[in-house]
C-alpha cells in the first residue's frame, strides 16, 4: 500500500474541529467564496489549507480530510498541483527570487502587500480549464493586503467566479475590506482558542506571556518565542516604564537604533509590532484604570497599575485613539524616527 504523505497544514487546529465538520458536512452549503474572518496566529491559514487540500483530493476520507494518498494529493504535497493557488504577499513567498536579484546588485524589500499584477495573473491562470480536474481552490491571505485597485480586481473574480473554482480568503481586519467583497462572500468568523488549548502548543518559559500579549493566539505566540521576541518584550517594558525619566527624544533615538540591531532585524521584529506593543500597553492602562485586569501584559499588573492609578482615563483613551492612528502609518512610514518621536511624545503626556 502507498505510503502516506504528510500533507503541509492540511489538518485544521483542535478548536477548529467542530468549524471543519460543519464547512465539510454533506449538506454544508455550497458557497463559491469562504471567509475566514478572525485574530492572527489563531489557525485561519491551516483552515483553509485542510479545505484546500481536501478539495484537491480525490478520495477524501471520511472525517473529511485529504486522504494523502491519491495523485492529487501527492502534487499537493510536492508544491507542484497546477490548480491550486495560493495568493500570499511578496515577503511570504519563496525567497528564491530575492537571492537572485541580490546576486545581481539589484535586491529590495519585499512587499507585504498582495499587488494588483498577483489578482491578474491569477485571472489569466484561471481562465484556463483545470488540469487535473475541474476543482480549484484559491486560497487569498491576508485579504486585507490590497489597496483599492487590487481588491476591485478581485472583486470581478468573485462576481464571476470561473467553473470550479472555490475562494478560500483569510482576513484578520475585516474592516479594512470592501463591502462589496464582504456581500460575496460566506463569511465565517474564528475565536481564539480557550486559554488551556492555546497554552497546550506552546513550549518556552516565556510563551505564556506572549501569548497574552498576542491576545490568545497561539500560533504567534509561538512563532515570536522561536524568533526570541521575550527578550525584546522584557525590554520593553523596561524602558516604557521608565520614560519620564529618560525623555520621549531620547528613548525615540535609543528605539531607532534597536530597530536596526542585527538581533532585532534577524528576530523580524519591526517598527509596526513595536508600535502596536505600546497601544496593547495603553490598552491595559485603561482597562486597569476602569476596575478590570491587565489583558496584553498581565505579569506586569502590579507596574501599570502604579502607573494607571495617575493618570486620568480620559487622557489614557485619547493617547489609545492617538496610537490606533499612528499603527496604520507604522507600516510605511515617511520617517521612522519622527514617527517614533510623536508616538513617545503622545504617550508622555499621560504623565504631564
Amino acid at each position: 500500500m502507498a505510503e502516506n504523505l504528510t500533507l503541509p497544514n492540511v489538518r485544521p487546529l483542535p478548536w477548529l474541529h467542530p468549524l471543519w465538520q460543519r464547512l465539510t458536512a454533506p449538506d454544508a452549503p455550497a458557497a463559491h467564496a469562504l471567509l475566514f474572518i478572525g485574530p492572527a496566529g489563531i489557525g485561519k491559514r491551516q483552515l483553509a489549507e485542510a479545505l484546500a487540500a481536501r478539495i484537491l483530493c480525490e478520495q477524501p476520507q471520511d472525517d473529511g480530510h485529504a486522504c494523502g494518498q491519491c495523485p492529487a494529493c501527492r502534487l499537493h504535497a510536492s508544491g507542484n498541483h497546477p490548480d491550486f493557488f495560493r495568493i500570499v504577499p511578496e515577503s511570504e513567498q519563496s525567497d528564491e527570487a530575492a537571492d537572485s536579484a541580490e546576486g545581481t546588485g539589484t535586491a529590495k524589500k519585499a512587499s507585504q502587500q498582495i499587488v494588483i499584477e498577483q489578482i491578474r495573473q491569477l485571472q489569466a491562470a484561471l481562465t484556463n480549464t483545470g488540469h487535473q480536474s475541474e476543482r480549484r481552490p484559491v486560497l487569498i491571505d491576508p485579504l486585507e493586503a490590497m489597496n483599492a485597485y487590487t481588491a476591485n480586481a478581485l472583486l470581478k473574480l468573485l462576481e464571476e467566479p470561473p467553473a470550479g473554482c472555490r475562494f478560500l480568503l483569510v482576513c484578520a481586519a475585516p474592516a479594512r475590506l470592501l463591502p462589496t467583497i464582504l456581500s460575496r462572500c460566506q463569511c465565517w468568523r474564528l475565536a481564539a482558542p480557550a486559554p488551556q488549548e492555546a497554552a497546550a502548543l506552546l513550549t518556552g518559559d516565556e510563551a505564556n506571556a506572549l501569548l497574552a500579549l498576542n491576545g490568545g493566539a497561539p500560533l504567534a505566540a509561538q512563532r515570536q518565542s522561536e524568533q526570541g521576541w521575550a527578550p525584546l518584550m522584557h525590554r520593553f517594558v523596561q524602558e516604557i516604564s521608565a520614560l519620564p525619566q529618560t525623555g520621549a527624544l531620547a528613548l525615540a533615538a535609543r528605539w531607532e537604533a534597536w530597530l536596526k540591531q542585527r538581533d532585532t532585524v534577524d528576530a523580524a521584529f519591526a517598527l509596526p509590532n513595536l508600535v502596536d506593543w505600546l497601544h496593547r500597553w495603553v490598552a491595559d492602562l485603561a482597562l486597569l484604570r476602569l476596575g478590570a485586569d491587565a489583558r496584553f501584559f498581565p505579569t506586569e499588573r502590579a507596574r501599570l497599575q502604579r502607573q494607571a492609578q495617575h493618570f486620568p482615563i480620559a487622557t489614557i483613551l485619547t493617547c489609545y485613539n492617538d496610537l490606533a492612528q499612528i499603527r496604520h502609518a507604522a507600516s510605511h512610514p515617511l520617517n521612522a524616527r519622527l514617527l517614533l518621536e510623536d508616538m513617545l511624545l503622545r504617550y508622555a503626556r499621560l504623565a504631564s
